[in-house]
């Protein structure tokens, strides 16, 4: 492969994103790096997408970091080959090639082409990085594979479907049909995300999860009641601790579970090829859940608490009794259908990507950026899950029947991505490959 690394340009941005340097002395023997490359990237990836206006508000956020981190997965893969590829196998790559260096070019490669307003920081940050490996064939070879594999990944994925642009949604007229929210009644979002191509699942409609409880059942009544109460902005009954919930896991729940990832794989000194592996993993069970939760959305159409118990005394259940002047403890409610629900599902299924990793079981703390200095503690990844899920009950956004049917979406995707992709080769094949390359 070319070993000839192209100049790029160095100049400042107005967004600062910190980079942690790869401070490599031996690659080979997994140098003493304060932060390996995959985290210093999603890093960089989440602090782009928390600055005001960066990310495309008809892009959903997950797409992005699932190319990112098979692109980063693949560069490493392509060199290591301990598994198998996601998408990208290239014929000429020796071993020998630098990790790190391919890891940081596709990183680099792909976040400028989602990104391309963040160009001069995104290349500060690569020469930052690639000047503290030597000047050798190892990383121009490595180099050159990062960028082979980012071009082939955005690529593929230039025609997912995600910027498409549909006819405005139009809401139903009849009980149960989900509305446009109070207070600012925000057109629905991501309507074309159900026809987007998924990452690994075959399809969107793949792991659909039943229709709603029907407005007359006594489920429905029962969660109709349990939000009325709980999720009420001026609730006598819901706890204290119950309300820093309901406030603490507003925002978007997949830079939590990124960031939870990220206190798992340092605190368990994950090497490179291993957080290729879990970040990839993670955000494309992240990716295939979005897209999956948005199909089940947008084919059930099903009203939020706050349309529901407003128009309650037209759902023809007598157990169910209107409030007109309600008002859920989120103010604004998402702007998309309440069934099933997305916290829920992104949750479980980051849950169980870290679960099958690690196992459950870990002590962990968590911050929020809606709630500046509240920290909350879990000893076990479902737990975590299961607090970000009811959440959304607590803050006035779901039914729990959303946040069940979420929680199995997102468990179910997860588990058939992680026996689908990125597996383990046997060692006879590796060892094959490896003589292929001498």
């Amino acid at each position: 492969m070319s070993r000839i690394l192209a100049t790029l340009a160095l100049s400042c941005a107005f967004l600062q994103v910190a980079p942690l340097a790869n401070a490599v002395t031996d690659e080979a023997g997994n140098s003493a790096q304060p932060v390996n490359a995959v985290i210093e990237w999603n890093r960089t990836l989440l602090t782009i997408v928390r600055t005001p206006g960066a990310q495309p508000a008809t892009i959903h956020s997950t797409r992005n970091f699932a190319i990112l981190h098979a692109a980063i997965y693949d560069a490493v893969n392509n060199i290591e080959r301990e598994f198998t590829p996601y998408l990208v196998q290239l014929s000429d790559v020796h071993h020998s090639a630098s990790k790190i260096a391919a890891a940081d070019q596709a990183a680099h490669d792909v976040l400028v082409s989602l990104y391309p307003t963040f160009q001069a920081t995104l290349d500060t940050e690569l020469q930052q990085d690639l000047a503290l490996l030597p000047n050798n064939d190892r990383k121009a070879d490595g180099i050159a594979v990062g960028q082979a594999v980012a071009a082939q990944l955005l690529a593929a994925r230039a025609n997912d479907g995600s910027n498409v642009t549909l006819p405005p949604y139009v809401p139903g007229t009849q009980p149960g049909d989900y509305q446009l929210t109070p207070p600012n009644f925000a057109p629905a979002d991501f309507i074309q995300w159900p026809q987007v191509t998924p990452f690994a699942l075959a399809r969107a409609n793949q792991f659909q999860p039943g229709p709603p409880p029907a407005l007359t059942s006594r489920t429905y009544t029962d969660v109709f009641n349990e939000v009325k109460d709980l999720g009420l902005a001026t609730s006598t009954t819901r706890t204290a601790d119950q309300t820093q919930i309901g406030m603490f896991w507003n925002g978007n729940i997949q830079d939590f579970w990124n960031e939870i990832a990220q206190t798992a794989a340092l605190a368990h000194h994950l090497n490179l090829e291993e957080s290729a592996r879990l970040f990839a993993l993670l955000n494309i069970s992240l990716a295939d859940t979005a897209i999956a939760f948005f199909e089940a959305k947008y084919t059930y159409n099903f009203w939020r608490p706050v349309t529901a118990i407003q128009l309650a005394g037209t759902d023809g259940n007598p157990l169910t009794d209107p409030d007109t002047a309600w008002s859920p403890l989120s103010i604004k409610t998402a702007p998309d259908p309440s069934y099933p629900g997305a916290h829920s599902a992104i949750s479980k299924a980051g849950a169980t990507v870290l679960s099958s990793f690690f196992g459950d079981p870990f002590t962990f703390d968590v911050t929020s950026e809606s709630l500046a200095g509240v920290t909350r503690h879990f000893t076990s990844f479902s737990g975590a899950a299961e607090e970000a899920g009811i959440s959304r009950i607590f803050a006035g956004q779901h039914f729990r029947t959303d946040h069940l049917a979420g929680k199995r979406l997102g468990r179910r995707v997860a588990e058939s991505i992680d026996h689908k992709i990125l597996l383990r080769r046997d060692d006879d094949r590796r060892d094959d490959d490896r003589r292929d390359d001498e």
